[in-house]
Order: structure tokens, then C-alpha cells, then sequence
């Protein structure tokens, strides 16, 4: 069951596209979002003197898929000079450390890795890391206290705009089963507060139509290439249960083309997704 929680954002600069720190009720932890344009301002900043995890943020590239490298730094403040100085596809960085210091290097190693290996196994973004570092030898407890803090930060990420550590969730038993049928393939998805969520093994059409928009080509191109869409008989099928951004998207991949999914996803008794959310009950 998930706890209501509060999280405070604060903006020193009084722009909410500027600086703004981050604290999560009954947490030690402090995160801190800096625009690339405001590291000099930053810079003096106590939080980057600290121990501490970022990740550096691009813009979605052509396959609409966001890039994003993760690190660490003990403390954090040179390794970000370094970035700002060596990496040129980051705009934002988003830092944790934690208020009373009680972060190590072995910890934030940890985190680093275990961050890595969430974003490969959701595969929601273009990781400029070249590897997955291993994960350092940590006490019992160590281990559980980075694990703890690491639970703490993925509450964080969501309302930060950040989402591509997040893998698709288990389904519940609740949730309204959705399709697609067109070419001879068909795809099972569902709605969720997430995003919408395509099923493993759904097919997907092999072609594009002439017409289809070039991110979508793009974003199917990254799915083959990350292993997400795998070659099944005359086409494609998901490999794991993949989270879009929104049924349209998903509804394209799916068929190769543009689409509108609130209409090409229906129940098995024909209704559309529309159909649901505009308050229509199935018959």
C-alpha cells in the first residue's frame, strides 16, 4: 500500500525554472535541480559539497527517447566541473545528498550502479554511461541504508518530471484490459497512472506507412536497437512490458503509424479507451 508523503520545493532564485532544492517529509536526504545555464551560480551551493548521486539530463533525442548519465562524487561539486566542461548533451542536473553527511563513497557507489541498472532494465532513456559499474562490498547494513535511500529518491523522481528509472509496474487485477488488432498482429496494453503500458509479447507491425511521423520511426528504431522490440514471425513483439508516454504513442509504435489511441485501444467487448474515460460502462 503506498503512504502519503510531502515533498518541499523551494526556489531561492523565485524562478521555477531556476534552482530549486529538494526535501521529502521524514527523510534526510536533500536533492537540489540545477539548470546547465546556472551552474556558475551554483556552484557555492552546500549541497555540492557534499557526498552525493546526479544525474545529468538531456533533451529527447530523435527517437524521443531522453539521454541521461548517472554519477557520483565525493563530493559532488568537481565531478559536475568536470561535466560541464567534457559533456555537451546535458541542459539540468538533479543531486542528492543527504543533510546530516551520513553518505559515504560506498554508498553513493551503490546508488550510482543500482540507478544504472534500473534505467537499462526500463530502458526509457539513452544511458551516456558506457557500463554498469559493479556494486561496491557493503556490510548488511550499509547495503540497506543505500537501498533506503535509494527508495527515497526514486518518491522524489516522479515529481521532479523524471521518470526513466521507472520500469512498468505489476499490473493489477483491476485494470481494464485494452487492445489492438491490425495486419495480422495484436497488442495488449493498459492505462495506468504511470503512463500506458504495453504487455510483453504484444506484436507490433514490421513496416512503417510512408506517412508515419519521423519520431515514431525513430522511437521504434531505439526499441529494436535496446531490445525492447524483438523479431517474432512476420513482425515484432515486446520483449518486457514496456511504460509510453501516452496510449497515442504506444498505439503507434504498435502499428507503424500515427494513431490515436484513446480510439485504436478497445476492450475485448469493442469499447475505446475514449469510450472508458468519458464514463461509458461496458456492456
Amino acid at each position: 500500500m503506498s503512504k502519503p508523503y510531502s515533498i518541499k520545493i523551494f526556489l531561492p532564485g523565485g524562478d521555477p525554472e531556476g534552482l530549486r532544492t529538494i526535501e521529502k517529509s521524514n527523510w534526510s536526504g536533500a536533492g537540489i535541480v540545477i539548470p546547465r545555464a546556472l551552474m556558475g551560480d551554483a556552484r557555492n551551493r552546500r549541497e555540492l559539497t557534499r557526498t552525493g548521486v546526479y544525474v545529468l539530463l538531456g533533451p529527447p533525442e530523435e527517437s524521443g527517447l531522453p539521454r541521461v548519465y548517472v554519477g557520483e562524487g565525493d563530493p559532488i561539486k568537481p565531478r559536475l566541473d568536470q561535466h560541464a566542461a567534457r559533456k555537451d548533451f546535458w541542459t539540468s542536473c538533479i543531486a542528492f545528498t543527504s543533510k546530516d553527511e551520513n553518505l559515504n563513497k560506498a554508498h553513493v557507489q551503490f546508488i550510482e550502479s543500482r540507478l544504472i541498472s534500473l534505467a537499462a532494465v526500463a530502458k526509457r532513456c539513452t544511458l551516456d554511461n558506457g557500463n554498469t559499474p559493479t556494486l561496491p562490498s557493503l556490510s548488511e547494513a550499509d547495503a540497506a541504508d543505500a537501498e533506503g535511500f535509494l527508495s527515497e529518491m526514486m518518491l522524489c523522481f516522479p515529481v521532479l518530471g523524471l521518470s526513466v528509472f521507472l520500469a512498468a509496474a505489476p499490473i493489477q487485477r483491476n485494470v481494464q484490459r485494452l487492445f489492438i488488432s491490425a495486419k495480422g498482429i495484436q497488442a495488449e496494453g493498459m492505462d495506468t497512472q504511470d503512463g500506458f503500458v504495453v504487455r510483453a509479447n504484444s506484436g507490433v507491425v514490421r513496416e512503417e506507412v510512408p506517412s508515419c511521423h519521423a519520431y515514431l520511426k525513430e522511437l521504434r528504431s531505439a526499441l529494436i536497437s535496446n531490445g525492447v522490440l524483438k523479431q517474432a514471425g512476420s513482425g515484432y513483439a515486446f520483449s518486457q512490458d514496456y511504460v509510453f508516454p501516452s496510449p497515442s504513442t504506444a498505439a503507434g509504435v504498435v502499428q507503424g503509424r500515427a494513431a490515436n489511441g484513446r480510439v485504436d485501444w478497445k476492450t475485448k467487448e469493442g469499447k475505446t479507451l475514449k469510450e472508458l474515460q468519458d464514463g461509458q460502462s461496458i456492456e
